[in-house]
């Protein structure tokens, strides 16, 4: 994962345009839609504000997507975020602006066409007038768009992204308990709660896993820490363990168990690359950001 610290978010005040772009609002309509799509680097699409029971696919498995030239980037995945395409990601398609229509060309979905609509200066809806899907996508330039926030906001598909993280090394420090066993572990997005668990020895092949368990997961927020999350795992045998989870890199992360005080690494093994749609079949029709059912947690560290 490439860090960029967010230093400052600058929001066009006058991004306009007529023939081409719907206005909601008064702006300047001097620009075309083709100068409104280029004119930010990356546009963060907004999950929790989406619309629609039909997805568009190529916008549904992006995290963010990139106009340059006629050619459709996109970030879909977590490992490599702002790294991969020198922060745009990869290619997924192509597309043109014609007629007030943003004509999108993916890789393997084929043609859709979507209406743009302008809501202030960096922040457009784009709409699939035969479904009547709409996202809200927000523009930033890549040297002020916060890799790190994204990241940590969508923790839940990063650990999506290997088909299996295994166990690496367990700390001195903490008290003998049933996690000890668990040596792989899984999650899927299977309602994005799912994860397994095995015991299977250091080593084995991730295609010759044996899963024991299968469960519920759930992340949650720390309060004041922007990097710290919070995993629960349900066993049902003995209730929920729960853990700090730490991201070391891309491939490692440590997890912290509360109840015994054991720090547990594990590395992800055989990572998923979710270039287009095709291959994203494991991954829900909707990416909303992970939603919590309780308060955030407060509770001191040892990060």
């Amino acid at each position: 994962m490439k860090v960029l610290k967010l230093l400052s978010i600058f929001f066009l005040s006058t991004v306009l345009f007529t023939s081409c772009v719907i206005n909601d609002d008064p702006y300047d309509d001097s620009i075309t839609l083709e100068q409104l799509v280029t004119s930010y680097d990356l546009w963060y699409v907004d999950y929790n504000r989406t619309t629609g029971n039909v997805d568009v696919p190529f916008l549904s498995k992006a995290f963010t997507v990139s106009f340059q030239n006629g050619i459709l980037l996109a970030n879909n995945n977590m490992v490599g975020l702002g790294a991969v395409g020198n922060g745009y990601g990869d290619q997924i398609g192509y597309y043109e602006t014609i007629n007030g229509v943003l004509e999108i060309d993916h890789d393997e979905d084929g043609f859709i066409d979507l209406e743009v609509i302008q809501l202030a200066g960096n922040e457009i809806k784009v709409r699939d007038s035969y479904t009547n899907a709409t996202y809200y996508l927000e523009g930033y330039q890549k040297n002020n768009f916060d890799y790190d926030f994204v990241f940590y906001d969508n923790i839940e598909y990063f650990l999506q992204e290997y088909v299996a993280w295994e166990k690496t090394n367990t700390s001195v420090q903490g008290a003998i308990n049933e996690f000890d066993n668990e040596n792989f572990l899984k999650f899927t997005p299977e309602q994005n709660t799912t994860f397994r668990s095995s015991q299977d020895p250091f080593g084995t092949d991730v295609d010759y896993i044996y899963w024991d368990y299968v469960g519920a997961y759930e992340v949650f927020d720390v309060e004041g820490y922007d990097d710290l999350k919070i995993l629960t795992l349900d066993y049902d045998s003995s209730g929920n363990e729960e853990f700090e989870l730490s991201v070391i890199n891309d491939g490692e992360v440590d997890l912290y168990h509360v109840a015994s005080g054991t720090t547990y690494t594990f590395n992800g093994r055989s990572n998923i690359v979710y270039k287009n749609a095709k291959a994203k079949g494991q991954i829900p029709k909707t990416r909303k950001r992970f939603k919590t059912n309780r308060k955030t947690k407060k509770r001191n560290t040892k990060v």
